[in-house]
């Protein structure tokens, strides 16, 4: 019996491989639009960056062991601690804001389910050194432009928004003192997952009153800056965050990106260290778990690197986003069909066509051939199998007359606007007038387009 991947993990297919590459290609191109510059780090950490920011428990949730030198290890579950190392080891030396993203493939020993995997890639875009909201803002645009350029829009997708410290705010203001505040956190984390009764009852084991917690509910049930100013505008805790967040709205107004976002106060990101503004990505319909989600930990640089700098960031991963394009009609991406296949009628003429083919793959086209002598027919056939757009035939006095015959295989409705023929239009039947026209034009080939 065939052995397969392990659990959690995935085989890569072609055509898997090109979704993957496509949609590793898109976060490169996005955060390049930003002008965030990509860094990676090793996929195998020391055991203890990890535990430092998440505790001792986090070692069952790691593909984690002793290694030859004695040292405990584990394969990277998350990018934030390495990147915690990275900008602490050269502080002094990093223009600020530092602009960074990543790609690593992160590695979890969790309970598969769907969405989640043992294994995934995960896009990382990081802001350090800046405490305005104008980095805030700046961070989900990168986000949501994503979603964009995959061809998703506000009705696909919508960006929850929270800020903590008004979270906080609004609770001290219902008369939840501090001790409870973190316990209340995790409800409201949960609020969601879990019936309304359940919540109502972890919120009485902490002494939240009943009033209190009618309250949160309502603050829960969705709300809006103007509301929230009318209802808690006075008290001055509640007023400054609010002013914060009614100024990074504007921002997101001018990034072109606000029809995309709506304000949730249950939207807290579990993990602790967050410490400002968070925003978790949903398919609108509800039916795929957070697309991404990030948001400001302030103080988790100096727990971990032990340099004291603001920073937010957020995480993408690949398996709910390739879920919700293909569920979309977006998941389909070619797989990397070649250019050109080249063709003889006359048998032993291999030489001919690798001349050809390496004279066509200088000028960056994706060329094919037969590796062993075929009718016309048959590789006509195996370029139609292939997805090869063209045909080049060679004529039967190519050596002497570099003449060839090029035949579309592009289907009907793609031959109409056909940029490589329009072009060698008028222009002799041969390799030469061919190679010409695309060096002249390399975008002209489809494998670049």
């Amino acid at each position: 019996m065939a052995q397969g991947a392990l659990p959690g993990f995935r085989d890569f297919y072609p055509a898997e491989f090109a979704q993957r590459a496509y949609i590793l290609r898109v976060w490169r191109e996005v955060a390049r639009r930003y002008a965030f510059v990509e860094y990676d780090g090793p996929p195998l950490e020391a055991l203890d960056l990890y535990t430092r920011k998440s505790g001792d428990e986090i070692v069952g949730q790691l593909y984690h062991f002793t290694d030859k030198g004695g040292r405990d290890v584990a394969l990277r579950p998350e990018m934030t601690p390495t990147l915690a190392r990275m900008v602490a080891a050269r502080a002094n030396a990093l223009r600020k804001p530092v602009r960074w993203f990543s790609v690593p493939q992160l590695f979890r020993y969790e309970r598969q389910q769907k969405g989640r995997l043992r294994e995934h890639f995960q896009l990382n875009v990081d802001i350090v050194g800046e405490t305005d909201v104008t980095a805030d803002a700046e961070l989900l645009a990168v986000a949501i432009d994503i979603m964009r350029e995959f061809g998703l829009s506000p009705d696909d997708v919508r960006a929850r928004v929270s800020d903590r410290r008004l979270l906080r705010a609004l609770l001290e203001s219902l008369g939840i003192d501090e001790e409870r505040l973190p316990a209340v956190f995790g409800v409201v984390d949960k609020f969601e997952r879990q019936p309304r009764t359940v919540s109502a009852e972890k919120l009485a084991s902490i002494g939240v009153s009943p009033e209190a917690t009618e309250r949160l509910f309502s603050l829960m049930r969705g709300t809006t800056l103007t509301t929230l100013r009318n209802q808690y505008g006075s008290t001055p805790a509640v007023a400054e965050r609010l002013a914060d967040l009614e100024r990074y709205h504007q921002y997101l107004e001018q990034l072109g990106v606000a029809d995309w976002v709506v304000l949730d106060l249950s939207i807290v990101r579990g993990l602790a260290y967050y410490t400002g503004i968070v925003f978790e990505l949903f398919d609108a319909r509800g039916e795929f778990r957070a697309i991404c989600g990030g948001g400001r930990y302030d103080t988790l640089l100096s727990a971990l690197g032990d340099v004291e700098l603001p920073a937010l960031g957020f995480g993408m991963g690949d398996v709910v986003l390739g879920e919700l394009l293909r569920a979309r009609g977006l998941g389909d991406v070619p797989t990397g069909q070649p250019d050109f296949w080249i063709a003889s009628a006359e048998d032993g003429r291999v030489s001919e066509i690798m001349t050809v083919a390496s004279l066509l793959r200088r000028r960056r086209a994706a060329v094919e051939y037969a590796l062993r002598p075929q009718s016309l027919s048959k590789q006509k056939r195996a370029a139609l199998s292939a997805g090869a757009s063209y045909l080049v035939v060679l004529a039967d006095d190519f050596t002497q007359s570099r003449k060839i015959e090029l035949q579309s295989l592009l289907p009907a409705d793609a031959m109409a606007g056909d940029p490589l023929r329009e072009h060698l239009a008028g222009k002799p039947p041969t390799l030469d007038s061919l190679l010409e026209v695309i060096g002249s034009n390399p975008h002209i080939l489809p494998s670049l387009d």
